[in-house]
């Protein structure tokens, strides 16, 4: 795991999709989670438990250990008092090839994560984009290769999609409405190797999921098992795939798919919407 105080200069930043090789990847402890203000449907199922710290740091170290175990370099943020969302690193920026750009984050509780990346890139020396109209963040943003799905949502607006797109004139950007309950893009569909992606095809606009239906090779998930995070597994290469041991049909079909799925626990963490996808920010993939 990486010192984040070490000031060797960070290379190679780098992702033109959601599967190839993952090498670095930025996360943060939850240290600090609470379901302090609900802000998604999941965390309404969950306030009255609320999240068990201490089970929460031990399944998120069993996920860093699994991501150390198959080559990636993990460099994790200190966890910050009073940021119960930031162990939700996904969000607050992402990869496009070799440009890195910062989210803007549309509720008042988490803008200052935000900050903590931009105050951590700017120590490394790494440049960065923000978009600066609208709200965006980075769990509506799939990338893969040429193409890129945007969710539009509550938290990703038009208006930042557009600026997002003139960054990007050599890319085919697909803005994808979502159904109002559900939060971001990646809880409801995931690009993986091969062609093949997961879906939830309810929780789209209708002539998004045929565009994607022409695309990719869909195993499709249930409500109960969207509920689950069934979508937001995470791709590390050579056809691994990190899963929740919950969603076992998924998990079946994505082994009679050729993936190997490795399964970590992830139950306390999920309670505040989010999985291992939401849990991670690839910086180097390749």
């Amino acid at each position: 795991m990486r010192n984040t105080t070490a000031m060797e200069p960070i290379s190679n930043i780098y992702c033109k999709n959601e599967y190839d090789s993952l090498h670095k990847v930025i996360t943060v402890p939850p240290k600090y989670m609470k379901i302090k203000e609900i802000i998604n449907e999941t965390q309404t199922h969950y306030a009255d438990d609320n999240i068990d710290v201490q089970k929460a740091t031990a399944q998120h170290h069993e996920f860093i250990n699994a991501l150390i175990k198959n080559g990636a370099e993990v460099i994790q943020l200190e966890a910050t008092p009073h940021l119960n969302e930031q162990v939700f690193t996904r969000d607050i920026g992402f990869v496009v090839n070799d440009h890195l750009f910062v989210s803007h984050m549309q509720r008042d509780i988490r803008k200052k994560e935000s900050l903590v990346l931009k105050e951590w890139l700017q120590a490394e020396g790494i440049p960065f984009t923000t978009i600066k109209s609208a709200s965006i963040e980075g769990g509506d943003v799939i990338v893969d290769n040429k193409d890129i799905w945007i969710g539009q949502s509550k938290r990703t607006s038009e208006t930042a999609i557009a600026e997002f797109t003139s960054y990007l004139p050599n890319n085919e950007v697909h803005s994808v409405a979502l159904r109002d309950d559900i939060l971001h893009l990646d809880c409801i569909f995931n690009v993986l190797e091969n062609g093949y992606a997961l879906i939830y095809k309810d929780g789209m606009d209708s002539q998004s999921y045929q565009t994607i239906q022409e695309k990719y090779k869909l195993i499709e998930v249930t409500e109960e098992e969207q509920f689950h995070m069934a979508p937001n597994v995470l791709s590390i290469g050579k056809g691994k795939i990190i899963s929740l041991p919950e969603n076992k049909r998924v998990n079946d079909e994505l082994s009679k798919a050729g993936f190997d799925v490795i399964e970590v626990d992830f139950s306390e963490i999920i309670k505040s919407g989010g999985s291992f996808r939401c849990c991670t920010l690839p910086i180097s993939r390749g």
